[in-house]
């Protein structure tokens, strides 16, 4: 039966793990793109529509695969023509993730269990629209219902983390902490560049020019943020080039750039080489973890990216080369400061076994301080979950993995963190099954709760609840 209580979970083994173990944990989600305005002002939904589809750059790609106009999707439709444009689009996606996440979202936040398709439509638009009208659907109604615990959002470092302080004191239920993410300043080349700085500038309260007053302004952001319960940084380095150079070196770039001349690709490599193993030191003085978020091919569609913008779904994957510019990274860092705990996520799953193996080469001291992160993006379905997990328990220890995460900018994603639990608990039943693994059902159920939270709540150490 379709989306039955034991969907994916096809063993004896796995229907026990999941049931027992897996289903009653709650939820860490700790790389997120929420709004925190949003979780603080506590909205409800106008509907469906803006709950479901603003945003959803994985939607959009399959309505557009459907020869849906983009009016429909992005555009000016009504947001009822665009839950029908979704409607007539999900029959076909059968197979997609994004067909079992549509109805797993319907049933455990609507109470909806017919299929979505174009007859059914007007019926549930009328059904969830009436449930998100109920004071409990708010945005942080359906976190608290999803049994989330911790929350982290993603924020730049010139942020005043404004709206995380408002909900340190107005929500006691779960705990809403941000991620420190510095792209825009390793993005030396990019058209906004000085603006930022600016901005940093006053964030900070320090003058920002020289490469030295850079460093000091971004150090002054990291103590911020872990005042206010930051424990990860982040990073989306599409392209990982390396080049070593000194502060002098990434000074004299520093000063080119605001000087507004031309940088060459060495320049540019350089400054960001430099700058983040600055950073990594950092983190790792507070014991923070590091996110890399490796190989996102960007904004390949020209026409739509100057219409829509950025994170709109024109992103690719990238399959240049990894091994090299990633080990002189990590080494470099190893030898500077010590690297923090890190989590390395590929959006490339042929990246995964040499991602493995430098992890390898850097565990120490903190069980799985190395982390081969969840399948990322495009590998977040049930054969790249299976996938990362098979290949992280063939190279290293399945028990100290930190788990999934939603990535995503809707509150109605939890439901990402039970299908992952099925897939996880499908694919040790497997192992129980073909005799890799003994049937011990305390023993691999502790295993599961470990790595649906218990070992995140271990590994980030978060600030305790006050």
């Amino acid at each position: 039966m379709f989306l039955n209580d034991d969907f994916l979970l096809t063993t004896e083994p796995a229907r026990q793990l999941f049931h027992q173990y897996a289903a009653k944990m709650p939820i860490i989600d700790y790389h997120c793109h929420l709004d925190p305005r949003e979780i603080y002002e506590d909205q409800p939904f106008k509907n469906l529509t803006a709950a479901w589809l603003y945003g959803d750059h994985y939607k959009w790609r399959l309505m557009r695969a459907n020869g849906i106009p983009e009016s429909h999707i992005t555009g000016d439709a009504s947001d009822y023509d665009k839950f029908l444009a979704w409607a007539r689009t999900l029959p076909k996606a059968v197979g997609n993730p994004l067909y079992s996440w549509t109805h797993l979202e319907l049933r455990r936040f609507f109470g909806v269990n017919e299929p979505l398709n174009e007859q059914t439509a007007p019926a549930i638009w009328e059904q969830v629209n009436r449930k998100l009208a109920e004071p409990e659907f708010t945005r942080r109604g359906l976190i608290r219902s999803s049994q989330v615990k911790t929350i982290c959002t993603t924020d730049d470092p010139a942020d005043s983390l404004e709206y995380h302080k408002l909900l340190k004191e107005a929500e006691k239920e779960f705990s809403v902490f941000p991620t420190f993410r510095p792209d825009k300043a390793l993005n030396i080349d990019a058209p906004g560049f000085p603006a930022w700085i600016a901005a940093l500038e006053k964030a900070a309260g320090l003058p920002v020019t020289s490469y030295a007053e850079l460093l000091e302004a971004l150090k002054n952001r990291v103590e911020f943020f872990h005042d206010n319960g930051c424990r990860l940084s982040d990073h989306a380095l599409d392209v990982l080039r390396y080049r070593a150079g000194s502060d002098a070196e990434a000074q004299a770039v520093f000063a080119k750039r605001l000087d507004g001349a031309e940088l060459s690709a060495e320049e540019i490599t350089l400054y960001r080489t430099e700058l983040l193993t600055k950073l990594i030191g950092f983190y790792h003085d507070k014991d923070w973890t590091m996110q890399l978020h490796i190989h996102a091919y960007r904004n390949n569609n020209t026409p739509m990216f100057q219409k829509l913008g950025p994170d709109t779904g024109y992103d690719g994957i990238n399959d240049l080369s990894i091994t090299e510019s990633l080990s002189s990274l990590l080494d470099r860092a190893e030898c500077a400061s010590g690297l923090p705990k890190t989590i390395l996520y590929s959006l490339n799953a042929k990246d995964y076994p040499a991602l493995l193996a430098l992890m390898g080469c850097y565990q120490k001291d903190t069980a799985g301080k190395m982390q081969l992160g969840s399948g990322w993006w495009y590998n977040d379905t049930r054969n790249g979950m299976r996938e990362q997990l098979t290949l992280l328990a063939d190279n290293s220890l399945l028990g100290n993995f930190v788990g999934m995460l939603t990535d995503s900018r809707s509150f109605l994603s939890y439901t990402r963190h039970e299908y992952f639990r099925r897939v996880l608990c499908g694919l040790l039943g497997e192992l129980v099954e073909r005799g890799e693994a003994p049937d011990d059902t305390a023993l691999l159920g502790q295993l599961v709760q470990d790595i649906s939270y218990n070992n995140a709540a271990g590994y980030f150490g978060f600030p305790a609840a006050e």
